[in-house]
């Protein structure tokens, strides 16, 4: 069985760090590309940043310079360095195999503070 448990979100001020972690299970983690997405109230989920199998990243233009994803592939995690926090980045954040029908996780709440 699939399953993704997110972690490591908070309430943080404007400018602030956070660091996200997401726990992967039921999978071959290593042979897979990972992803965060974000869901703000109100708004449809948006795919943040994914990582490749071999560690190329990709960003969304609204998160580059900001948002550092990375995996370690013998722990099953995939993590989201977050800095220079904007209260627009407030959102549930959940991680994912992209591309997939996968089922979601629980994800963590992410508040920015202005």
């Amino acid at each position: 069985q699939v399953q993704f448990v997110e972690s490591g979100g908070g309430l943080v001020q404007a400018g602030g760090s956070l660091r996200l972690s997401c726990a992967a299970s039921g999978i071959i983690f290593s042979i897979n590309a990972m992803a965060w997405f974000r869901q703000a109230p109100g708004k449809q989920r948006e795919l943040v940043a994914f990582i490749r199998s071999a560690g190329r990243t990709n960003y969304a233009d609204f998160v580059k310079g900001r948002f550092t994803i990375s995996r370690d592939n013998a722990e099953n995690r995939v993590y989201l360095h977050m800095n220079s926090l904007e209260p627009e980045d407030t959102a549930v954040y959940y991680c994912n195999i992209p591309f997939t029908t996968y089922p979601w996780g629980q994800g963590t709440q992410v508040t920015v503070s202005s």
